[in-house]
Order: structure tokens, then C-alpha cells, then sequence
């Protein structure tokens, strides 16, 4: 199967599956927010939202490469440094 078709069932699939990734590093952004202003909970509530954000931060990072790999190639040159907007 592949993602090359944007109407494709699979396309379709992995762009609502990113798009709950991104949703839930957004909402864990809020929540950290929320407990790092709570100092007293903050033992038992660390542990938890830094594992669940690490998690979500994979997930993004894998959205990320993911939609970098279906970018078209690009000139490296174009970019300061020399550098491509590709992501390996």
C-alpha cells in the first residue's frame, strides 16, 4: 500500500493518525503548563507528563520525517548553509 495518493484510504488514515499525534502534544504543552505551576504535585506529576510528553515528541518527530520524506527534492544550495529542508 501506498501513501502517494492523498485520497487514498491509507493517506487518509495517516494523516487523522498525525493529526491526533499533534493533537496530544499540544494538549501535553497545556498540561505541563498547568503542572510545573503546581509546585506541590510535582514529584508523582513529573514522572508522568515528562513519559508522556517524550512519547508525544516521538510521535511528532516521526510526523515530521514522515511528511519530510514526501516533499519534493529539493536544492540544497537554496538554503543557507547549504542545508536541505528534507528531514533523514
Amino acid at each position: 500500500m501506498s501513501t502517494e495518493d492523498s485520497g487514498s484510504y491509507l493517506s487518509r488514515l495517516a494523516d487523522n493518525t498525525e493529526a491526533r499525534q499533534l493533537e496530544v502534544a499540544a494538549e501535553l504543552g497545556e498540561h505541563a503548563l498547568e503542572v510545573l505551576s503546581d509546585w506541590q504535585n510535582w514529584p508523582n506529576e513529573l514522572l508522568l507528563l515528562v513519559t508522556d510528553m517524550a512519547e508525544a515528541l516521538h510521535d511528532v518527530r516521526r510526523v515530521a520525517i514522515s511528511r519530510g520524506h514526501r516533499l519534493p527534492p529539493t536544492d540544497p544550495a537554496a538554503y543557507e548553509g547549504g542545508t536541505s529542508d528534507r528531514l533523514t
